[in-house]
């Protein structure tokens, strides 16, 4: 499937570039300043999957290929950036090429890193972000509204369906509310040729000092929660800059110094798997002769469309699918173990690719 990309948003000075450089293992500039990030950085991703080690333990095959996905590092907006302050058309325009918002907050008190305040407060720091979205947003669906509205005068059907969708968005939109918050189809969206950024699935990273680990958990992170939760997302706690140097290490030595915070993993693979899920994405596996490889597609897909994320060949010549699930893999030790015991499916095109599912494709003309 086409690239998924995550952009990572938030004021100036939060940590989006070291979070971003923790998990691309990128060089962003990190500087104490506003605006630093003007040009969006963009990085791939693998996605953090012990079971595509668990088959080619056993598949030895040369190569063992992860599912990937992309982050995008977006220059700290600002209040009016939906008039245009602080290059805020050009920042706006980026997130709208993203498939998920990663808002990152600051909630870690260090009085030798610049903020926009004062006093630390990272819900009117949301506010103050979420309200330049829906500000950009309201201008694109009163500019649509009176558009379609022209046309509807004149009986224009398509353009009624338009006006019976856009206005209760314009009346969210006017309650400071998302337009995710509608649970509009994203095919009546689609209807609208109209782009909306808080239609966008977004979760928010809660960015804590090295004194809150390994809890990661202080008030600030609390507020944040709780206001995910009211939106209907999640909020997860990382501490960027502890990310960023773990990034660093090798392998060894990462688990030596995770050892020594009193860490079970990094934070990074819980943000991946957050951002992977939230997106409503799943994994499959499939084993050829040079390489065991992971590919991503949608939850609900079938297994052409899943096909047609290796090739279109498998989407136009799809004849049958072999699945075997993971855990069956898991539990009897091999393929060739799930086939004795009678295990692996033959399936056609109606068939549910399910996350784990181990696929072999049958294709003709």
């Amino acid at each position: 499937m086409p690239g998924i990309a995550c952009g990572i948003i938030g004021l100036p000075n939060v940590g989006k570039s070291t979070l971003f450089n923790a998990l691309t293992r990128a060089d962003a500039k990190t500087e104490n300043y506003p605006f630093c990030t003007i040009d969006p950085n963009v990085g791939v991703v693998e996605v953090p999957d012990e079971r595509l080690n668990r088959i080619n333990e056993v598949e030895k095959r040369p190569s063992a290929i992860p599912a990937i996905i992309e982050f995008v590092d977006i220059a700290g907006l600002v209040e009016g950036a939906s008039k245009g302050e602080g290059r805020g058309n050009q920042f706006l325009e980026n997130i709208h090429h993203a498939d998920l918002v990663v808002h990152v907050v600051r909630a870690f008190d260090d009085p030798n890193v610049a903020h926009i305040r004062t006093d630390l407060d990272p819900l009117d720091d949301i506010r103050i972000i979420n309200l330049e979205l829906i500000l950009a947003d309201l201008e694109t669906a009163e500019r649509a509204l009176e558009r379609h509205q022209r046309k509807a005068r004149g009986r224009d059907k398509d353009a009624e369906r338009a006006v019976a969708v856009l206005e209760p968005i314009v009346e969210q939109l006017n309650n400071e509310r998302p337009v995710r918050g509608l649970d509009l189809d994203p095919s009546v969206l689609a209807t609208l040729d109209c782009r909306f950024l808080t239609a966008k699935p977004m979760i928010y990273v809660a960015n804590v000092g090295e004194e809150d680990l390994p809890a990661m958990e202080n008030a600030h992170v609390a507020a944040i929660r709780g206001l995910a939760e009211a939106d209907g997302t999640v909020c997860l706690p990382v501490c960027a800059r502890i990310e960023a140097e773990l990034a660093e290490l090798d392998e060894d030595e990462e688990q030596e110094f995770l050892d020594d915070l009193g860490l079970e993993e990094d934070s990074l693979a819980r943000v991946i798997r957050l951002c992977y899920r939230h997106l409503g994405l799943l994994s499959f596996f499939t084993v050829g002769d040079k390489e065991v490889r992971a590919w991503t597609t949608r939850t609900g897909a079938t297994a052409p469309e899943a096909g047609a994320v290796i090739h279109d060949d498998f989407r136009e010549l799809f004849i049958r699918v072999e699945v075997i699930a993971f855990n069956d893999f898991a539990e009897r030790g091999s393929r060739h173990a799930v086939r004795e015991h009678g295990l692996m499916r033959i399936e056609g095109k109606e068939y549910i690719v399910q996350d784990g599912d181990i696929l072999f494709f049958r294709i003709g003309r």
